[in-house]
């Protein structure tokens, strides 16, 4: 409306007119808003009906999941030592743990270098292969030198050895590598180094003269002894010493007790001049001529040499072996008495690596722009090979240490890094010296974390574990392992979790039934009516609700088939209650069968077989299972036996095509490098799984293998999936031909082919090892997953439809598209939506009716105006004739 100034020209209110008639006007729109007010109060009322099926629903997910009648407790009397949880395999019972040891990755740690981008080289193309598995024999440690002759006579003064920070304590008693052993072991417990004494062993020259024999003068005599054992005496005038003597006395038991007492065995003869004593122990072993007067021969002495006495000690050293494959920190006044020398010390001796073949073969190349520490340490990063790089500084000259950790933990997950050049270029030398590292050779590289695994008991059986988290050791059971020490896990039901599911329940059910009672009825006591008061459609859900919770559930086969077994009953007013006595002790005495009462379970007779899912579609019962064909792989198998030895040569790479698709995919197309080296066949089988598993492109697609030797020593290499979809071919690009790994001859190819049979009598549809039965059929939605056995009847699949499954299901088909719900809560929006329309076309009647009155009153207020200025002039007239008449 425009601006006005009614009134100005007669007085006349033209305002309040207006108003006054607008407002009689506008009187229809208290009904639109009535009307709105109405369909809002229902539409409110509908949404608390919707929230209230929601807050049910979510009630139900406990109930309904398998999970939930599954689920069992664990305690742990010392969670600093161990946790756990179970699951539905576990069983319920006390078990005692001990730990005695953690799994830890393993560390190497490069020599120093200056600078940590200075090339490392000549520059040219590099590749570090990695390989990961356990290392075997030997041990990790130090060992030390012979024992001198000094040690052996006046023993390892107190203070001279300290290791890992911790005294030996030794001294003039410690006189044999057996003493020192004894001492540094009884410290292992601080140090965690243990030590194993060599064996002595006497020069195998020492009697190889003796052919010369020890004779005696008519005043002289002569004595032999080995270990303070006399072996040969000789007094004035007696015949002389010789090889034969020393043998005759060696075959005498008497001898050979007295030797076998000080721990002396006994290795060839005097005779063929290679007699050695030896003691296993590390005991030292004293050679002493005794001689009085005139002597000539004997002990490396020429025929008629005078002899006038000897003694000589053979001695041995000590091994140090880590607990752990740490460096052992060596110190002490003087270290070399025991055969060491000071400071940091360790490396395998003696030992050989067998590689993991369940672990991927990594592969990292090196340009000339990745050949310092950084350069190193960025490219392995880079490669994801399981392995971490990083730089540390010890503030030397050199300071800089290119330090490699393992991401994994477990005996098994050593590391061998080979170096190698490219094409037929060696490797180089300067790298391979720095970075090459076989703990069966050359250990170029220092650990200083040996990998290593979990060890515990439970209930006195003997476990090991790659980490940390030990699954299985009790059935069901995970363990989480954190301190050395001992613990009791306990594992039991978990009733009350059931219990709570079912309460939960419940109690949805009634704030259901309570919410839907109080919007549809009246309420004599306030004289309200429900905003759904009458409404058929909101008392179907309650009366459909009702009719479902009253029906027995079928196809469960166990002794529960209805609520009020588990002491759940309707109350007068519609709502349940729950009798806690008869709940619990249903529970408790038929633990096994509740879950099919409320959840959708599905069980096959066969353990074989497993059931994986089902869905709406399905209906209860039980299904024969019948399996034509078992899934398969694709594979590649030897026609002929491997020899047991065979040699890859160097810079060997084949063309793997794995799980090829049709059309074909480039990426399932690698060229894959096999590590140059002479491998059994267990060895070989375990590096091409690896080399061809270490494939980044395959294994990001989730593509993998798995190789076996079988009895006959055949070698089969074969997709690690099932199905039509699963095929392998290996070509050879350079190096060593393909057929050298199958027996010289082309392998047999397959194509790995579908599950195929029936459940329910009706042909089911294959994918690898699943089987899904047919759509529209009764079983439709059951899904099994047949992972052993073989063809032919395989028992049955029972599925039942507990109540929380069935109800879950009809809960949705009140509130989701489609619903009752849905659909008045869509009739109402349009409704208001109407209302509000046909109010703004009113309100804008209104506009036009205002202006059509404010134009009237004002063309009233104006000739009003100008009939008063008429009347105004008409008197003045009137009045002037009267005044002149």
């Amino acid at each position: 409306m425009g601006l006005s100034s009614s009134g100005i020209g007669s007085g006349l209110d033209v305002d309040s007119l207006v108003s006054k008639l607008m407002s009689a006007e506008a009187a229809p729109l208290d009904n639109y808003d009535k009307k709105t007010a109405a369909f809002q109060s229902k539409l409110g009322a509908y949404g608390k009906v919707s929230a209230a099926v929601a807050s049910f629903q979510g009630a139900l997910t406990s109930l309904n999941s398998a999970a939930t009648y599954s689920a069992l407790s664990t305690t742990s009397s010392s969670k600093d030592v161990v946790s756990a949880s179970a699951t539905s395999g576990a069983v319920a019972g006390n078990y005692k743990v001990n730990v005695t040891q953690l799994a830890q990755a393993q560390s190497l740690v490069s020599g120093g270098k200056a600078s940590t981008s200075a090339l490392i080289g000549a520059g040219a193309k590099t590749t570090l292969t990695f390989q990961f598995g356990s290392v075997t024999g030997g041990t990790f440690g130090a060992a030390g030198s012979t024992l001198s002759t000094a040690v052996a006579a006046s023993g390892i003064a107190s203070g001279s050895l300290t290791i890992n920070g911790t005294a030996i304590a030794t001294n003039g008693t410690t006189l044999s590598a057996r003493d020192l052993a004894a001492a540094i072991n009884d410290q292992a417990e601080g140090t965690g180094v243990t030590a194993k004494t060599g064996t002595t062993a006497t020069d195998a020259n020492l009697f190889a003269n003796f052919g010369n024999a020890a004779v005696t003068s008519a005043s002289g005599s002569y004595t032999l002894t080995v270990g303070g054992v006399d072996l040969a005496t000789a007094a004035a005038g007696d015949d002389p010493i010789t090889a034969d003597t020393i043998d005759t006395a060696l075959a005498d038991t008497a001898t050979r007790n007295a030797l076998a007492a000080a721990n002396i065995t006994v290795k060839g003869s005097a005779a063929t001049h290679d007699l050695q004593f030896l003691a296993a122990d590390g005991s030292s072993i004293g050679v002493t001529e005794t001689v009085k007067g005139t002597v000539t021969g004997g002990i490396g002495r020429a025929e008629g040499e005078d002899n006038k006495g000897s003694s000589v000690t053979a001695t041995a050293g000590v091994t140090l072996s880590s607990a752990d494959g740490s460096q052992i920190l060596i110190g002490g006044s003087n270290p070399a008495a025991a055969g060491f020398t000071a400071g940091s010390a360790g490396s395998y001796v003696g030992a050989g690596f067998s590689q993991d073949g369940s672990q991927n073969m990594g592969v990292v190349t090196l340009d000339a722009k990745d050949q310092s520490l950084q350069g190193i340490r960025d490219a392995i990063n880079k490669a994801n090979i399981g392995v971490t790089a990083t730089i540390v500084s010890d503030g030397s000259d050199t300071p800089y240490h290119l330090v490699l950790t393992n991401n994994n933990t477990g005996s098994k997950s050593s590391m061998k890094i080979s170096v190698s050049g490219d094409g037929d270029a060696g490797a180089d030398a300067a790298i391979a010296s720095l970075m090459g590292y076989d703990p069966g050779g050359a250990q170029g590289l220092t650990q200083t974390s040996g990998a290593q695994d979990t060890k515990l008991t439970v209930n006195g059986i003997a476990v090991t574990s790659k980490n940390k988290s030990v699954s299985d050791a009790i059935q069901g059971v995970s363990l989480d392992v954190s301190s050395l020490g001992s613990s009791t896990v306990s594992v039991s039901k978990n009733t009350g979790a059931v219990s709570d599911a079912i309460n939960a329940f419940v109690k949805a059910y009634n704030s259901l039934n309570s919410t839907i009672s109080s919007m549809t009825g009246y309420n004599a006591d306030t004289k309200v009516a429900g905003a759904l008061q009458g409404d058929a459609s909101v008392r179907s859900i309650q009366s459909q609700l009702r009719r479902q919770l009253g029906t027995t559930v079928e196809g469960l086969g166990g002794k529960l088939t209805n609520l009020s077994q588990v002491g759940i009953s309707f109350q007068k007013d519609g709502s349940l209650a729950v009798d806690s006595s008869k709940l619990n002790t249903a529970i408790t005495n038929n633990f096994a069968d509740i879950g099919g009462l409320f959840a959708a379970m599905g069980k096959a007779s066969d353990g074989g077989i497993t059931f994986d899912k089902s869905s709406a579609a399905t209906k209860a019962g039980e299904y024969a299972i019948h399996i034509d064909q078992m899934a398969t792989k694709g594979s590649l198998t030897a026609a002929k036996a491997l020899s047991g030895s065979t040699k890859i040569d160097p810079n060997t790479t084949w063309t793997v095509t794995l799980n090829q698709t049709d059309p074909a995919t480039d990426s399932r197309v690698q060229n894959i490098t096999i590590p140059a080296g002479t491998y059994d066949n267990t060895q070989l089988a375990a590096m091409l799984r690896a080399a061809i598993n270490g494939n980044s492109t395959f294994s990001g697609a989730g593509d993998s293998v798995e190789t076996s030797v079988d009895k006959d020593g055949k070698l089969q290499i074969a997709s690690s999936v099932f199905g039509e979809k699963s095929n392998i071919s290996i070509a050879g690009v350079t190096g060593s031909p393909v057929n050298l790994v199958f027996g010289g001859d082309e392998p047999v190819k397959d194509v790995g082919r579908n599950v195929q049979g029936t459940i329910g009598g009706i042909a089911a549809s294959g994918n690898g090892q699943v089987l899904t039965a047919a759509p529209g059929s009764p079983a439709d939605g059951i899904q099994l997953s047949i992972k052993s056995g073989d063809k032919g009847d395989r028992g049955t699949v029972t599925f039942s439809q507990g109540y929380a499954y069935q109800l879950t299901n009809l809960a949705t088909t009140f509130t989701g598209k489609d619903s009752v719900l849905q659909g008045k809560t869509d009739g109402l929006n349009v409704s208001i939506k109407a209302v509000a329309e046909q109010r703004d076309k009113f309100s804008d009647r209104l506009t036009a009716i205002e202006a059509r009155y404010r134009a009237q009153f004002t063309a009233l207020d104006t000739m009003l105006s100008s009939m008063q200025t008429t009347q105004s002039y008409l008197t003045q007239q009137l009045a002037a004739i009267a005044a002149n008449s």
